[in-house]
C-alpha cells in the first residue's frame, strides 16, 4: 500500500481513539505532503469540518492560493460529496481512497449515500427542498457586476 495511503489511514485510526469519525486525508503536491486533515465534527461542531475539506483548506492557506491543479488527495474513505466538490473546486487532478461510501454506510455513516443518491434526482424531486426567488427590478446584480469587474 501507497505510504501516502497509510499515512491517511493512521490519521483516520488516530481520530476514531479520540472519539472522531474514521476518516483522515492527506493532500499531496511533487511527492511531498502540504497538508493533512482528520474530521474535527466531535471537535468544533462544524460540519464542514471533513479531512478533505481541512486538508485543502490548510494548503490553501499556507500556499496563499486556490488552485490545487497537480495537487493529489489521499483518503481513506471515499469523498462524500461536500468534499469531492471542493476538490472539483480547487482544481485537484487525482483522488485515492480505500474505504468506499457503501463501506461507510455499513458502518453506520450513512448520509454520504443518501445525499449521493438525492442528487441524482431532478432539483424539484430533491429531499432538500430548495426555491429559486429571482432578483427584482430594482436590485444590483451581483452576477452582472461580478462579470463587469475581472
Amino acid at each position: 500500500m501507497d505510504h501516502f495511503m497509510k499515512r491517511a489511514i493512521e490519521l483516520a485510526i488516530n481520530n476514531v481513539k479520540d472519539g472522531g469519525q474514521p476518516f483522515g486525508a492527506v493532500l499531496v503536491k511533487d511527492q511531498d505532503i502540504i497538508a493533512e486533515g482528520v474530521n474535527e465534527l466531535h471537535k468544533v461542531h462544524d460540519v464542514s469540518g471533513h479531512a478533505e475539506m481541512l486538508a485543502i483548506r490548510r494548503a490553501q492557506e499556507q500556499l496563499q492560493t486556490n488552485d490545487l491543479a497537480g495537487f493529489t488527495i489521499y483518503a481513506s474513505g471515499e469523498p462524500c460529496p461536500m468534499c469531492l466538490t471542493a476538490m472539483y473546486f480547487a482544481g485537484i487532478d487525482k483522488v485515492y481512497y480505500c474505504q468506499s461510501i457503501d463501506d461507510a454506510f455499513n458502518a453506520g455513516l450513512g448520509k454520504s449515500k443518501m445525499i449521493y443518491e438525492d442528487l441524482k434526482n431532478a432539483r424539484e424531486d430533491r429531499g432538500l427542498n430548495m426555491v429559486q426567488i429571482p432578483l427584482n427590478r430594482n436590485q444590483s446584480n451581483p452576477m452582472k457586476l461580478w462579470k463587469e469587474n475581472v
